[in-house]
């Protein structure tokens, strides 16, 4: 699938994978836990913000384009699909 923000989305990941090797530098050099821990917590909240724009892709092109679409059988596939995806995080 295009996306017109695929640069955007790229680029966050990036900057993503460069925390988490600092993550893994900072438990090499035994730094303080909580600083780790905040770290962490920084990858996963980078991580989320990704994870919404690529759902709100989601929604907004292959969910619309069932709807928009009129065929019930995609359009049941693409919620399930999602649905699955949701179940999957619990």
């Amino acid at each position: 699938m295009e996306r017109p923000n695929k640069d955007k989305l790229l680029n966050r990941l990036n900057r993503i994978e460069g925390q988490v090797r600092g993550v893994a530098r900072m438990v090499e050099e035994d730094r303080y836990c909580i600083d780790v821990l905040t770290q962490l917590q920084a990858v996963r909240a980078a991580l989320a913000r990704v994870e919404t724009e690529m759902l709100k892709d989601h929604l907004g092109h292959c969910i619309e384009g069932a709807i928009v679409a009129g065929d019930k059988n995609q359009q049941r596939q693409k919620a399930a699909e999602l649905i699955q995806l949701l179940e999957r995080t619990r």
